[in-house]
Order: C-alpha cells, then structure tokens, then sequence
C-alpha cells in the first residue's frame, strides 16, 4: 500500500485547497474543480504505479480538455496568460488568476514544472506529435519567451488604455485565436526542430513565471550516484534535455523538468 500513498496525498492536497476555497469564496465551482484536478491528477499517480505506460496522457486528457473546453470555451474564461493580466488588472481574484497563482507561480515551489509535463493543453496536443525525444541540440532561443510575455502585457494594458466596450467579449476571442496562434506554433516548432517541446523550450510565455519558481521546487528527480553506471540514456529520453545525473539545483535545464517521468522508466538500474 505505500506505493500508492503519494496518490492519496495528491488528492489530499486538492481537497484541501478545494474546501479553503470553497469556504473563503462561498462558491461551489472551487470545490467542484480542484476535486475534478485532484481526482485526475491522483489516478495518473495510482496509474503510473501500476505500470500503466499513457499514465501521464490519461491525465494529461482530463485536465487539459476541461480546462480548454469547458472553463474556457463553455465558461468563457480566458485561462491564457491574457486572461489572468486582464483579471488581475480587474483585481479579480476569479479562476484564471486562482489557476495561475496555484499552478503556474507558487505550486512551482512544489511542484516544478509539473503543469507543463501534466496539465498544459497546448503540450497535452504537441505531445501527440512524432518527435518526443529531441533530434537536436537544444537551441538558443528561449529569448523569444520574453517576447510572448511581453506583448500578452501590452495586448491586454491596451484593453485598459483605450476605450473597448466588449473587453470581455474580446478576451474570449483572444482566447480561442491565442490557442490557436499556440498550436500553429508549437506544431511548426516541432516540425522544425524535430522537437515536440520546442514550443515549451522557446516560446511559451508560462514559462516566465515556472522558471524561477521551479529552481526552489520541492519534487525532483534525484540520481543515486552510487548505482548510475553514467549509459546516458535517461538524458536522451529526457524531452527538455534536463542534466538528470546531476544533483545540485543549478544542473543544465533543471528548471524545465516537467516530472514525465520517461527519465526513471528508461533508467536500468533504478537510480532515479
């Protein structure tokens, strides 16, 4: 039974966070939600302990599409990056700002990058794309991240600035273009660097945010240096060419590690 206790303290923490808010907002949908997040992300754990190979996928699947299609396209909730500037500006605290402060700027403490690796559903759509280890160097291009952020700022202070009427209607349509804009991305990214995360290597303006929350993250992959016989091949499964066998927290890509978990699957002698 040990095996499945991190499952059952995964599902413990979103109940918890579910009920706190729940009771601090009187609103029934936080309770609803983060129960839904923590059942689907609890299965993928108990999944992945049974061996179960698309663990990761499953839940990949339950969060990302509900997140997609029903808070954002059925609720018209702009759960981009656009969408908790322009609530935050509101000085709303309403759900794309709860999902951002939760899963994108104080989890990381917890978590890493684990969104990335478990909830995005711009990844949930690339990972289904032929190039999952990468076929080349990682590039230098993670400038253009900034870029991305920048301008989601400025799209969304020029909704304050200038006099829009419909800024909500326009935040739901820039929801649908902006995902759209991200799929068109990220798949030409991966075509072209033969990469399915490229798109999360260089472009995705999250990423911001999870870098520097993610150095301090509590979950890691740890290697037992005492049985790594150094084969390599947890870093050539790696998608976000994280320096697995190193330990300290300033290890190549550390801050990128999406807890796939393909790294441990791949080690053979159990050093992960």
């Amino acid at each position: 039974m040990k095996q499945y206790l991190p499952s059952l303290l995964i599902f413990s923490v979103f109940a918890a966070v579910a009920v706190i808010l729940w009771q601090t907002l009187d609103n029934l949908f936080y309770l609803v939600n983060f129960l839904y997040i923590g059942t689907a992300v609890s299965l993928g754990s108990f999944l992945y302990v049974r061996k179960y190979c698309h663990a990761r996928r499953i839940v990949q699947l339950f969060v990302g599409l509900y997140m997609l299609v029903y808070l954002g396209l059925i609720c018209r909730e702009n759960m981009q990056i656009e969408g908790f500037w322009y609530y935050l500006f509101l000085g709303v605290f309403d759900a794309a700002v709860i999902h951002y402060a939760v899963a994108k700027i104080f989890g990381p403490l917890v978590f890493g990058r684990g969104w990335c690796g478990y909830a995005c559903w711009t990844a949930m759509v690339l990972d289904f794309l032929p190039y999952k280890v990468p076929q080349a160097p990682r590039k230098r291009l993670g400038w253009m991240r900034y870029v991305v952020f920048v301008l989601s700022l400025l799209f969304v202070l020029a909704l304050f600035l200038l006099p829009v009427s419909n800024a909500a209607e326009v935040m739901f349509w820039a929801f649908i273009v902006g995902n759209l804009l991200y799929y068109a991305a990220g798949i030409l990214l991966a075509v072209l660097f033969r990469d399915n995360r490229a798109f999360c290597k260089y472009l995705c303006p999250v990423a911001v945010f999870l870098k520097p929350m993610s150095y301090f993250s509590l979950l890691r992959i740890r290697c037992d240096t005492t049985k790594c016989v150094s084969c390599g091949r947890c870093e050539r499964v790696c998608p976000m060419n994280v320096k697995i066998t190193d330990n300290s927290r300033k290890r190549e890509n550390g801050t990128e590690c999406i807890l796939c978990m393909e790294c441990v699957k791949e080690c053979p002698k159990k050093a992960l």
